[in-house]
């Protein structure tokens, strides 16, 4: 496979990549409501789509990544009515809700900054975008796909379905939908002011009390969660996108919502390609607060959380997000997070390995087909398992050679090290971690090199056994060699 295809969830078919324009991709990504700090559950999408990103600047293409910050209208429970979640916060925490999304807001992007993944071009704010907003909410009404009731505007989901396919891109069916809602009796019960149970809201209208809120034709109130996404990727990226990214709990109602108004508004889907990570669960579980498994971000870097067994790098947790297809479940676990820590750490010594490696005139080794493989991995819907499986055999080969049990020439040699960096570093994001607390271990390890070394000189063989076996059991090896001792884990 020489050209990248994706997975389209809309059409759910894999199909080749053609952006609209040559060489410039439009990409939005749902990005956070800002009411909380970032849990374990925030870091796959950012990750996945930097990759993504990523790939696509290597690639030789330009990249506008619309990534928004949702800091109103998001109703607690995914609904019409109840609480705005940042009002809900700022009134538990006793600050005003734009406080909440600013604090929320630097701790997402520090989380992710320190994941490596690269800044958005792009990162609006949904309060920000108010005017865009009642713009388009216009252009829906005068479509005919809208309806005002007591300063309140209802997106016509039975009207825009007579001509449009209203679920299709979650699977839903509107039959199911309007039984599972019990129309019928709600609306005899004049228990609703929508028309039908399944119409969502594009304005709301605000109560007294409620503090974020702006003028508009219908009076005194603020948007709906689903309008605000189609006004700010129409303003950035233009009526039709390449690419809209999200999480698969945005299928419905959040990306369905998305599709109906920018459809009702321009008579057409807003993106040709519609991509969608899944979750990750906690030891076969979803995170959820009656289970008491959720897990902050901070909590994971700094190993103080019950569920933890020890601290864990940003880089160990982006690279244990890449070892699982960003379609696949993601089981979180303390086992899975060291087996990767482990494993990512091969890779750093192998690359460091490389840098020195001495070139003979022939080659044991096909490096070229590594690196083949790697990329076409990376073309079939971003298949980073495999790649990284790939580069796990770059690393044994360099291990090899630098061990004197294998030949390789120079222009092996020279891929190797473009598969590292180019592959590795720039590509999947992956940067060795030079922190103190890194710098300590390199400390520790040399002082319990030089004390073996030291007992080997005084023909003490027990205590120098002793210390490689119990290094050993701890994860470490130990290779002694002409110039002296090493270490690496394993």
């Amino acid at each position: 496979m020489t050209t990248l295809h994706l997975y389209n969830t809309y059409s759910r078919k894999t199909e080749e990549f053609r952006s609209i324009h040559d060489k410039i991709v439009g990409l939005y990504v749902c990005g956070p409501t800002v009411y909380g700090p970032p849990h374990l559950g925030h870091v796959r999408g950012p990750v996945v789509f930097d990759v993504l990103r990523r790939y696509f600047l290597h690639l030789g293409y330009k990249v506008r990544h619309v990534r928004n910050i949702t800091d109103v209208g998001h109703i607690v429970g995914d609904a019409d009515d109840g609480e705005d979640k940042l009002q809900k916060q700022a009134a538990l925490e006793q600050i005003q809700p734009m406080e909440v999304a600013q604090i929320y807001t630097l701790s997402y992007n520090e989380m992710i900054r320190q994941m490596n993944v690269l800044p958005p071009s792009i990162e609006p704010l949904a309060s920000g975008h108010i005017i865009e907003q009642i713009e388009m909410i216009e252009s829906i009404i005068k479509a005919g796909f809208a309806y005002e009731v007591h300063g309140s505007v209802y997106f016509d989901v039975i009207g825009y379905s007579k001509n449009h396919e209203y679920g299709k891109l979650s699977g839903r069916v509107l039959d199911d939908l309007m039984a599972g809602a019990g129309n019928e009796s709600r609306e005899l019960e004049g228990q609703d002011e929508k028309r039908n149970a399944n119409d969502f809201a594009l304005w709301k209208k605000a109560t007294p009390e409620h503090i974020m809120q702006w003028s508009s034709p219908w009076g005194k109130g603020y948007p709906g969660w689903h309008i605000e996404c189609s006004a700010m990727s129409r303003k950035y990226l233009g009526d039709t996108f390449d690419i809209h990214g999200g999480g698969m709990d945005l299928l419905f109602p959040h990306h369905t919502g998305e599709i109906a108004q920018s459809t009702a508004c321009t008579g057409h889907n807003p993106a040709n390609y519609w991509m969608h990570h899944n979750m990750i669960t906690i030891n076969g579980q979803k995170m959820a607060k009656s289970l008491n498994n959720g897990i902050q971000v901070t909590e994971l870097f700094s190993g103080n959380h019950p569920l933890l067994e020890q601290a864990y790098s940003p880089m160990t947790l982006r690279f244990f997000i890449l070892m699982a297809h960003y379609r696949g479940t993601l089981d979180f676990s303390n086992e899975a997070l060291k087996a990767a820590e482990k494993g990512l750490q091969r890779l750093f010594n192998a690359a460091e390995l490389a840098k020195n490696l001495v070139a003979s005139d022939s080659s044991d080794f096909d490096i070229k087909s590594i690196e083949t493989s790697i990329y076409a991995s990376l073309n079939d819907d971003l298949n980073t398992p495999q790649a990284i499986a790939q580069l796990f055999e770059a690393a044994r080969i360099t291990n090899v050679v630098n061990d004197g049990k294998g030949k390789i020439n120079a222009e092996g040699i020279q891929l190797l090290q473009h598969i590292f960096s180019e592959i590795l570093t720039n590509i999947l994001g992956i940067i060795p971690e030079s922190n103190t607390s890194n710098n300590a271990l390199d400390g520790v390890m040399q002082m319990l090199l030089n004390m073996r070394k030291q007992a080997k000189e005084e023909k003490n063989y027990a205590l120098s056994d002793q210390i490689r076996n119990q290094l050993s059991e701890l994860g470490f090896e130990i290779k002694d060699g002409k110039d002296g001792s090493s270490w690496s884990l394993v």
